[in-house]
């Protein structure tokens, strides 16, 4: 069965995938699956271990449960000055 899940987008990812946000239909069951799911969709360059998730504006591992509904933001590197 599939969930709908919003996600938003920042940064270089926001860029690459060319949108700041979107709903996704998908069978992934942790955000790890369905970075996986997104980064081959919009070769995003980052690996997991560089990025953050927010689920429902929490922190949260990638190993967490997704469900119907949820927001995600994986959240790139950022620097500034």
């Amino acid at each position: 069965m599939t969930r709908a899940i919003t996600v938003r987008y920042f940064a270089g990812l926001k860029e690459k995938a060319g949108i700041a946000m979107e709903q996704v239909h998908t069978f992934a069951v942790t955000p790890r699956e369905l970075y996986r799911e997104l980064r081959d969709r919009y070769a995003f360059p980052l690996d997991e271990e560089h990025l953050k998730v927010s689920i429902n504006r929490e922190y949260r591992p990638f190993s967490a449960r997704l469900s119907e509904g949820d927001e995600v933001v994986f959240i790139p590197p950022v620097s500034g000055g």
